[in-house]
């Protein structure tokens, strides 16, 4: 891509996607994902009713008057967002491809972080990890990230979660807020989803297309699989055909759901056909009603 079109494109990006963080978004983000705890801020004098617990007997002693610790909530946050850049992507039967709407889902949720002044990390990955940006804060990170994500080729073409998860769990050292933006068409990777969640707040984004959950009536067709190169000839005009493939997906989402759930991870189900705004706000005020 020349780097006027680049760029071109990397404006639009963030013109869209910062104008929703910053005016649906922000709040919502804000109240589901407020801080890894409690933070010393300062020292004041004892007043009637305040928690003897909390007094400074160092202080106390040394000024021979009773004070007090004061707490407050650590705001900032470290978000890591890791993005999928297999070949799978590479498909759309409506709006957009699936690649399309995981860039645009980044950026909400990059600007978002920005917004709430957290820094910002991504690691892209397929069968291994292509490319980590470390966190940072700022507009200009941000856009980089966009910039990357637009421009970046990948060396690989198939899905591989282990890896990246292994990566990211050896990599970031303080507990984050992760966000898994994939269509998970990969190998169980159970095992490492649990360890990563015990050590991180770790949400799931499952993005999808419709004909991947159901087949058209549409007579013969011929399907490849975008990351192994294997094809095969489909009768999609047989009705049981059809009923197979739908009892395929049907399961593959509820293992998906089993595996989610054992590990104690959020799950965000958006379709390419589909606003994600919906999906996404659902998400952070259910998230910030639990907290």
């Amino acid at each position: 891509m020349e780097a006027k079109e680049l760029i071109k494109k990397v404006r639009k990006v963030e013109i869209r996607t910062r104008g929703l963080s910053k005016h649906i978004f922000s709040g919502e983000y804000h109240s589901a994902f407020k801080g890894r705890g409690i933070a010393f801020s300062e020292v004041r004098e004892y007043s009637f009713g305040d928690d003897i617990r909390s007094i400074d007997w160092n202080v106390t002693a040394r000024l021979n008057r009773p004070f007090v610790k004061v707490f407050e909530e650590e705001r900032e946050l470290s978000v890591i967002i890791l993005v999928d850049l297999s070949n799978s992507g590479a498909f759309g039967t409506n709006n957009q491809f699936k690649k399309e709407l995981i860039l645009e889902i980044c950026a909400v949720l990059a600007f978002s972080a920005m917004l709430n002044n957290d820094k910002v990390g991504v690691v892209f990955f397929t069968n291994k990890v292509e490319k980590f940006i470390p966190p940072k804060k700022g507009k200009s990170h941000i856009l980089r990230i966009i910039h990357e994500i637009i421009d970046f080729k990948p060396t690989e073409k198939s899905t591989d979660l282990t890896e990246p998860l292994r990566f990211l769990y050896n990599a970031i050292k303080k507990r984050s807020i992760v966000f898994v933006i994939s269509d998970f068409i990969a190998k169980d990777f159970s095992d490492s989803l649990k360890i990563t969640s015990k050590k991180h707040d770790t949400v799931a984004i499952q993005i999808y297309d419709q004909r991947e959950s159901e087949l058209p009536n549409i007579g013969l067709l011929y399907a490849q699989d975008s990351e192994t190169g294997n094809s095969t000839l489909i009768n999609s005009s047989k009705k049981v055909v059809r009923e197979n493939y739908k009892n395929w997906w049907a399961e593959r989402q509820e293992n998906l759901n089993s595996i989610f759930k054992k590990s104690n991870v959020d799950l965000i189900r958006i379709k390419t056909d589909e606003p994600y705004i919906a999906p996404l706000m659902n998400f952070f005020k259910k998230r910030g009603s639990r907290r």
